[in-house]
């Protein structure tokens, strides 16, 4: 397995959810060999929060490779972080990896699949995306996946398509990544950004390798949306627009301090048309394939709007464009 490429996972809802289970018997199924550093619970909608300065234990969960009924010659070892999904990876790609397994170094991270939605401003709170985000920082290329539907019933088409999306995507990025733990940091390259100048100006082809480029050292990262009713289709696309209607439920409080009681979760959705955003696609039943940047915007290391623009071309099976940069 000298030359095998490793799938680093994690995901936020826990290494013992049913989603994580489904797709890791579907990666070991598909012959991909993966090893997991996933929370140890239920961890979702935490975004990219870290724990500083806490001892956080890891722990080898090597009894799920039975339960679970995995080939163990495909190459699959899973690990358990009491902590964040964050913390998975700066665990991992900083060092914890090497120690448990310094044989092994991944060559993508897979973060998902999550259950539910992780569409439009959903980006800012996810914590399915901040792990492949932390990821990107670090300068792997990711994805992040979810299947937009909470009943987990139905679940399979997020898994397939994650998959698929992964053998489409792992033969385009090098064996060992190019920039991990960023020991090069060019300012100059040709896809990061040149605020506060203006753009330059690029060929389509330029803009698909400089796209590829921009995903191999971490600067894009990709996020995958399955709709429950998914046509077996995909779509390139941008964020769209929603909002979350009436997203606080109160009651009063019941003596003492507490002066009344919130949840959070709203009681419907507005979704606004946007041209290819990702509500839109899943809406149709269509998978969509957002290609977001890591750092964010006036970061040096940020990708400009010019360049993204042409992240929106897509192929004739829906993918983008670039994977042929």
């Amino acid at each position: 397995m000298m030359d095998t490429k490793w799938v680093l996972m994690t995901n936020d809802d826990g290494i013992d959810a049913p989603g994580f289970e489904m797709l890791v018997k579907a990666m070991n199924k598909a012959g991909i060999p993966l090893v997991a550093f996933a929370p140890s619970g239920n961890k979702s909608a935490c975004s990219m929060q870290l724990n500083l300065g806490k001892p956080i234990d890891l722990h080898n969960r090597r009894e799920l490779i039975q339960q679970w009924d995995l080939d163990e010659s495909i190459g699959v070892h899973l690990f358990a972080l009491d902590g964040t999904p964050c913390d998975t990876m700066i665990v991992a790609l900083d060092g914890g990896l090497n120690h448990v397994l310094p044989d092994i170094q991944p060559s993508l991270v897979l973060s998902g699949v999550n259950l539910g939605p992780n569409l439009s401003q959903d980006s800012y709170h996810s914590g399915t995306m901040g792990a492949a985000r932390e990821a990107g920082l670090y300068g792997i290329p990711a994805i992040a996946s979810s299947y937009t539907s909470f009943d987990p019933e139905g679940m399979k088409v997020g898994i397939e398509a994650t998959v698929e999306l992964v053998q489409r995507v792992l033969p385009l990025v090098p064996k060992t990544p190019e920039n991990l733990c960023r020991p090069h940091i060019d300012l100059h390259a040709e896809h990061v950004s040149s605020w506060p100048n203006p753009a330059p100006e690029r060929s389509a082809t330029e803009a698909e390798q400089q796209l590829m480029s921009a995903f191999k050292n971490g600067e894009l990262m990709l996020n995958l949306n399955v709709p429950p009713e998914w046509n077996g289709s995909y779509q390139t696309t941008r964020l769209g627009m929603r909002w979350y209607r009436n997203a606080v439920q109160f009651s009063e409080g019941k003596g003492g301090s507490v002066e009344s009681t919130f949840t959070i979760g709203a009681a419907y959705i507005d979704n606004e048309t946007v041209e290819s955003g990702d509500c839109d696609s899943v809406a149709l039943g269509i998978a969509s394939i957002s290609s977001l940047p890591t750092w964010p915007q006036t970061h040096p290391l940020a990708l400009d709007d010019a360049l993204l623009a042409h992240a929106l071309q897509s192929d004739e099976t829906g993918h983008p464009m670039w994977f042929k940069g």
